[in-house]
């Protein structure tokens, strides 16, 4: 693997610690972010720089537990690197388990990530996200 693909796998070692400080401080002021998917979705739309895209991780931060991302393919195209992913989580309100794969890419320039594009299977996403029914203990 190349420099930048070490970097990457070092970032999501980083995102299963917790460790979001360090990610943040991996992202080029101008950072492009964005998470496709439908506005049900917490997570999910676009955010620039390093202060918006903290809203991301403490979005998943504060409405998921049991998260687990594990990388099952990572194509190296230079600065460019595409990684075929599993994540799963529980979503805190509803009890319900996300469990979807997805592709990131990430676009790195001098050591710092100038973009990243998230592309999921969002239905289980939009399923748990749906709030807990009326009575129901979460």
């Amino acid at each position: 693997m190349s420099e930048n693909a070490d970097f990457l796998h070092r970032l999501y070692a980083d995102f299963s610690r917790g460790d979001i400080a360090t990610i943040l401080a991996s992202l080029t002021p101008d950072v492009d972010w964005v998470c496709e998917g439908p506005a049900s979705v917490p997570f999910c739309g676009k955010f620039r720089g390093p202060e918006q895209v903290s809203k991301f991780f403490e979005v998943l931060a504060t409405t998921q537990s049991e998260q687990n991302l594990t990388i099952e393919e990572t194509y190296d195209a230079g600065a460019q690197v595409f990684t075929i992913n599993r994540y799963s989580c529980v979503v805190n309100a509803s009890g319900k388990t996300v469990d979807a794969r997805g592709v990131h890419v990430f676009t790195v320039k001098n050591g710092k990530v100038t973009r990243f594009l998230e592309i999921f299977d969002s239905a289980a996403a939009v399923e748990a996200y749906k709030a807990a029914p009326a009575g129901v203990a979460a």
